[in-house]
C-alpha cells in the first residue's frame, strides 16, 4: 500500500513523493495494549447521571429522540445504517421511519454514526469524521470547537466537548427553527440553545436531586448548565464502551494464541497489507485523515457556496484543500460490531471494506446503491445517490485517493477478516450499565 503526498486542487496529480508503507510498519508490542489506567478518570455517580441523560429525549428540540437513538445498545453503540434518521424519525436501527406530515425527516444525516468504543482512552485527540472537535495543548480540558468562543468553559474532556453538537444539530436532535424554541434558539447563537436545554433539565425535580447528589458546586437548579449535562454524558460514554479483552489483547499481553487464520491475518495486517500504516497503537488508529475514496452518497456536507451534494470532510475545518474528501482513521476495536463501514457507512459488510482498501478503484466500480442501508424514505429516494452518476465528481474524488491498490487474494481477504474479527471483546455485548428502563423527564426510552 502506497500513500501519495503533495497533491494540487482540484484533483490532479501532482509530481507525488511515494512512500512505500511496508517499510515503515510499526511492529505490536505490549505498549500497544489499552489498560484500564490508559483511561480518562470519571467519577462512577456522574457516570450513572451521564447514562440517564444519554437515553433521555428531554435533549432534543422536539423531545422525541435521544444520544442513544443512534447510539443505542443494542446496535453495539451505533445504529447499524448507512445514514441515520435523525430528528422526526420514530424506532431503532434498519427499522428506524422517517416520520410524516410535517414532522417528517427533510434529509437523512449526512454522515455514518460511529461507534463509541474507547472513546475514552487518553490518546484520543479529535472527534468526528471529520475531527473537528479536537484537544489542544498539553493537557485534556482545552479544546478547539466549531463554537469558537461560545465553547463554555469547565468541560472534563473531549467527549464532553463532543456532546455539545449533536444536540445543536437540526438535522440530529434539534429539530428546525420553526418546530421549537430550542431550535429557534441554536438558529440564533449556539449557546443560547444549550442554555434552553438547561432550563428544561433543571425543571425535573429527579434532576435537580441527582445533579445536587453528583455535584459540589450544583446547591440549586440555578447551578444546572449544558456543562454539567455533557460531563455527565461523557463520563458515561467514557466509562461504558471500554473493550479491551479481544483475542488480540490475550495474544498481546499472555501470549495466547491466535487461530491459524487470524494469526496470518495478523502477520498481513502489520507486514504485506500494509494496513497499520494508519490503523496502529493501541486502538488501531493514528487519528490522521486520509482520503481513501469511499462511494458518496446522501445529502453530503456542503458548505460556503457549494450546493453539490458531497462531502468534502476534513476540508470542511480546515478550509484547505489539501484535504478535500479526507477523513479520520477509524479505530477498529470491535469492528466487526458496528457494519456498515466507511464514513457514511457505504459498505455492508466487513469483508466489503477490506475489499475496497485493498483495492479502491475496482471496489468503487463495482459498488452498487443497493449496498448502502438505508431505511426507505420516499420523497428522499431519487436524491440519495445523485453523485453517483455525476462523472467529474467520481474523478474528482478517485483523483484524490490516498491509496494504491495492494494485491490480495481471496484467501488473504479471509486471514484479514479473520484478524478482525479477533478484535473483538469477549464482554462486548455485556455492557456494565445498559440501557435505563426509565429517564427522569418520564418520556420513553429507545
Amino acid at each position: 500500500m502506497i500513500l501519495r503526498f503533495y497533491r494540487s486542487f482540484p484533483g490532479f496529480w501532482a509530481p507525488a513523493l511515494l512512500i512505500t508503507l511496508a517499510t515503515l510498519m510499526p511492529t505490536p508490542s505490549r505498549a500497544d495494549a489499552i489498560l484500564a489506567q490508559d483511561f480518562l478518570d470519571f467519577d462512577a455517580q456522574e457516570a450513572q447521571l451521564g447514562r440517564l441523560l444519554f437515553y433521555d429525549k428531554i435533549l432534543s428540540g422536539n423531545q422525541n429522540i435521544s444520544c442513544a437513538t443512534c447510539h443505542h445498545h443494542s446496535l453495539h453503540g451505533a445504529d447499524g445504517i448507512s445514514l441515520g434518521i435523525g430528528e422526526g424519525g420514530t424506532g431503532l436501527g434498519p427499522d428506524r421511519t422517517p416520520g410524516e406530515g410535517t414532522h417528517r425527516i427533510a434529509e437523512r444525516v449526512p454522515r455514518n454514526a460511529p461507534a463509541l468504543w474507547n472513546l475514552g482512552h487518553r490518546e484520543v485527540r479529535e472527534m468526528f469524521h471529520d475531527g473537528r472537535v479536537e484537544r489542544i495543548g498539553a493537557g485534556y480540558v482545552a479544546f478547539k470547537t466549531p463554537a469558537k468562543e461560545y465553547t463554555p468553559a469547565g468541560l472534563n474532556s473531549l467527549l464532553a466537548a463532543q456532546a455539545l453538537f449533536p444536540i445543536s444539530s437540526p438535522t440530529e436532535m434539534a429539530g428546525h427553527p420553526d418546530e421549537n424554541p430550542v431550535s429557534a434558539a441554536f438558529a440564533e447563537r449556539i449557546d443560547l440553545g444549550w442554555a434552553m436545554l438547561a432550563d428544561r433539565v433543571r425543571e425535573v425535580p429527579e434532576y435537580q436531586r441527582l445533579f445536587k447528589a453528583t455535584y459540589p458546586d450544583v446547591h440549586d437548579p440555578d447551578d444546572i448548565t449544558i456543562v454539567e449535562i455533557v460531563n455527565a454524558i461523557a463520563a458515561f460514554i467514557g466509562t461504558e464502551w471500554q473493550s479491551h479483552d479481544s483475542p488480540y489483547d490475550k495474544w498481546l499481553t499472555e501470549g495466547t494464541p491466535l487461530s491459524p487464520e487470524a494469526e496470518r491475518g495478523r502477520q498481513l495486517f502489520f507486514g504485506d497489507a500494509g494496513c497499520s500504516g494508519c490503523h496502529n497503537g493501541p486502538r488501531f488508529t493514528d487519528q490522521n485523515f486520509y482520503a481513501v475514496g469511499v462511494p458518496q452518497f446522501g445529502p453530503g456536507r456542503p458548505f460556503g457556496q457549494d450546493t453539490m451534494p458531497h462531502d468534502l470532510g476534513r476540508m470542511e475545518t480546515t478550509r484547505n484543500p489539501e484535504d478535500a474528501y479526507k477523513f479520520r482513521t477509524p479505530s477498529l476495536r470491535n469492528v466487526a460490531l458496528t457494519a456498515p463501514y466507511g464514513h457514511n457507512g457505504a459498505y455492508p459488510t466487513l469483508r466489503a471494506m477490506i475489499r475496497h482498501m485493498c483495492d479502491p478503484l475496482t471496489a468503487r466500480s463495482e459498488w452498487t446503491p443497493g449496498m448502502a442501508r438505508l431505511p426507505d424514505v420516499a420523497w428522499l429516494n431519487d436524491r440519495d445517490f445523485t453523485l453517483v452518476g455525476d462523472m467529474l465528481e467520481t474523478a474528482q474524488q478517485v483523483a484524490y485517493l490516498d491509496i494504491s491498490p495492494v494485491d490480495m487474494v481471496e484467501a488473504d481477504i479471509d486471514a484479514l477478516e479473520a484478524f478482525l474479527n479477533a478484535l473483538t471483546g469477549e464482554t462486548a455485548e455485556k455492557r456494565p450499565m445498559g440501557r435505563p428502563d426509565t429517564v427522569p423527564s418520564g418520556l420513553p426510552v429507545d
